[in-house]
């Protein structure tokens, strides 16, 4: 694993790095990438807008809300005209770090959405107010390839796939990909892989190993060097609705989410 150094801190804010934390098989670590990858890039001065688009709300939960009890979401914003992105933005408790909270009346955009014109575009027009004032908007999508999910990856510039270290984990990201590169073909020609992350992994089985080796054998160096290791840690820190940066913040999941966040700024600086 190669050494990085923490990144210098920001001067100003702005323009935001949209990304999309796509993978249509559920329990993979999107929503745990999502907070942790959010938090950490915080601590490092890095001002960023957690977007919740799956109806399920896994986001918001984790982040201690009750998705029934909120009266704006990015429903409201996605299908009301006159509903402002400042309207349905909330605090996430963590410094630096906003929220765009959802629930289960998102799953009826998806229908709606089908009689809109330019329906693949909605999210990206509800964010464009965003991109000025954040440094990275980073996208947790639900576990589908529907028009919810294409509206996410339409609206960003880059995707990051986290993927469980296990054999059936694979096999679906080759319908991801193919998802991806209509929507790169037909919608958005600027949309990169930003990398894709082994989560769940755990080092003492030879399955978990293998599931790695073969993932950087079909992505190449597109798969992060870090990589996320198995932990109780994750599910006691999203019963306590905050990131693992804080709840066990010198836990090995906590760093290892932190040295991710560092490989993650070092791509997007590379990659201009």
């Amino acid at each position: 694993m190669p050494v990085i150094d923490d990144p210098a801190p920001l001067s100003t804010h702005g323009p935001a790095r949209v990304v999309a934390m796509c993978n249509q098989k559920g329990g993979v670590g999107k929503t745990t990438t999502t907070i942790n990858l959010g938090a950490a890039l915080a601590e490092y001065g890095r001002k960023v807008l957690l977007v919740d688009f799956d109806p399920q709300g896994s986001l918001s939960v984790g982040l201690g809300l009750n998705p029934h009890e909120m009266d704006l979401t990015i429903y409201n914003l996605l299908m009301e005209r006159d509903v402002s992105l400042a309207e349905a933005v909330v605090a996430s408790g963590i410094d630096n770090v906003d929220l765009l909270p959802a629930n289960i009346d998102l799953s009826a955009a998806e229908v709606q959405l089908v009689h809109e014109v330019a329906r693949e575009q909605t999210l990206q027009r509800v964010l464009a107010p965003a991109v000025a004032d954040y440094d990275v908007i980073l996208i947790d999508c639900q576990p589908s390839l529907g028009l919810l999910t294409v509206n996410a990856l339409t609206a960003a510039n880059g995707v990051i796939i986290p993927l469980e270290c296990e054999y059936f984990a694979l096999r679906g990201v080759a319908l991801l990909k193919t998802t991806i590169d209509k929507v790169t073909e037909r919608l958005n020609p600027n949309l990169t892989v930003d990398g894709v992350l082994g989560t769940m992994y755990d080092g003492r089985t030879l399955h978990s190993r293998e599931v790695m080796e073969r993932l950087v054998q079909a992505w190449g160096d597109t798969v992060f060097h870090t990589v996320i290791r198995r932990t109780v840690k994750f599910s006691d820190s999203t019963v306590a609705g905050e990131p693992i940066t804080s709840y066990a913040g010198t836990s090995a999941g906590a760093e290892a989410y932190r040295q991710l966040a560092r490989e993650v700024i070092a791509r997007w600086r590379r990659d201009g």
